[in-house]
């Protein structure tokens, strides 16, 4: 009797083990969320997936600007943090403007729609003293069509830039631009 309840219970164990890891992954959230603070800056945000780290000098505001760039994947979108020094507060609204551009003509939209209301969201930072928030569709460099939304804030002489590529939903949207915190 005990063999054959063994027997038994030995060939059900790998459709058990099957299940439990079903029944696993279907609770794994696509959105894992998690304060990171930029090392450098006051900002806090709220990012679904750890953070890549990256640092490049672009043109910027007529200068060659050191960017410090974060990102990262999930639920099939790429969420960015990036951030700069400004020669100089004066210098900001200048900055941001031509990032703006840069990020549009990077995802092949005529930069000069940037000033086009059509394109604009209001948009909030708290403790910023300038927020801009700017959505597009356009083509990634791989020729695939992008959607995307972004703010670009400052405090003083440093600027930033918060931003969600694909089609993100408002729930996303939401926690991750609302996650945005200069203290």
């Amino acid at each position: 009797m005990f063999p054959n309840l063994i027997d038994r219970a030995k060939r059900r164990i790998p459709s058990l083990a099957i299940l439990c890891l079903l029944a696993l992954t279907a609770c794994y959230p696509a959105f894992n969320w998690r304060e990171l603070r930029l090392e450098g800056t006051p900002l806090q945000a709220l990012l679904p997936c750890k953070a890549e780290t990256a640092e490049r000098t672009v043109p910027l505001g007529g200068a060659s600007t050191l960017l410090h760039m974060h990102s990262c994947k999930a639920g099939g979108l790429t969420f960015a943090l990036a951030w700069a020094n400004a020669a100089d507060a004066a210098a900001v609204p200048a900055l941001l403007s031509d990032w703006q551009r840069a990020s549009l003509a990077a995802i092949r939209v005529d930069p000069a729609l940037s000033a086009d209301p059509a394109y604009r969201w209001n948009a909030t930072v708290a403790g910023a003293s300038l927020a801009q928030g700017i959505t597009a569709r356009g083509t990634d460099p791989q020729g695939q069509p992008v959607q995307a939304r972004a703010v670009y804030f400052a405090r003083g002489a440093q600027v930033f830039q918060a931003a969600v590529y694909g089609a993100s939903s408002d729930e996303v949207n939401t926690t991750f631009f609302d996650g945005l915190k200069l203290p």
